[in-house]
């Protein structure tokens, strides 16, 4: 089973699962520390500034959501179903390529509901959280940019994870270059004429 395009905010705050609140809290303003520390010591370019502003984004998501209880069991589950989904929909269009494209409309749906939640709405909404402006120094500025930025990264995980799965395979177009030749001589001979 694949997780890639799924992000793991637990990875992200190199955490388990298991951990406490506490720990959220100590390993976020840690890394938000070094990043802010970071960013400082570099020189902005456009990309640059791209990046960081979906670290920090990342960031400030993966401690508003872990910290707390629901929003953390809500983030588990959908993210477990969303790949379940995907497995499932893999295994039945293998077997059972009737019953696949029912699977791969739950899957689409769920896929789209899990990245634009947790991958646009609830960063975008982290970033006005007290404790993480304080961390991040987050401002209107940042999430005017960031919109931007979090809602290319949403098509680009939606993107790399539909390349991956069973009907994205394209078979090569059949090019006969003999058969262009003569029609584009054709028609370059019929503008001449007219």
């Amino acid at each position: 089973m694949t997780e890639t395009g799924y992000v793991n905010y637990f990875e992200i705050l190199e955490l388990t699962e298991d951990c406490k609140p506490g720990e959220v809290r100590k390993e976020y303003k840690r890394r938000m520390k070094d990043l802010v520390i970071e960013i400082h010591r570099t020189k902005l370019t456009e990309d640059k500034r791209d990046k960081f502003l979906l670290d920090m984004a990342q960031l400030n998501a993966a401690f508003y959501i872990l910290r707390d209880n629901d929003k953390r069991e809500r983030y588990v589950a959908d993210r477990k179903n969303v790949i379940g989904l995907e497995e499932e929909w893999r295994q039945t269009a293998e077997t059972n390529p009737d019953k696949a494209d029912a699977l791969r409309r739950s899957f689409d749906s769920a896929l789209r509901h899990f990245l634009s939640t947790y991958m646009e709405e609830l960063m975008l909404e982290a970033g006005r959280d007290p404790e993480c402006v304080e961390a991040s120094n987050w401002d209107p500025y940042h999430e005017r940019h960031a919109s931007r930025i979090l809602r290319q990264y949403r098509q680009r995980l939606y993107h790399e994870i539909h390349e991956r799965l069973p009907y994205y395979d394209v078979t090569k177009p059949e090019i006969n270059w003999e058969e262009r030749t003569h029609t584009i001589a054709r028609m370059l001979a019929e503008t001449v004429q007219s």
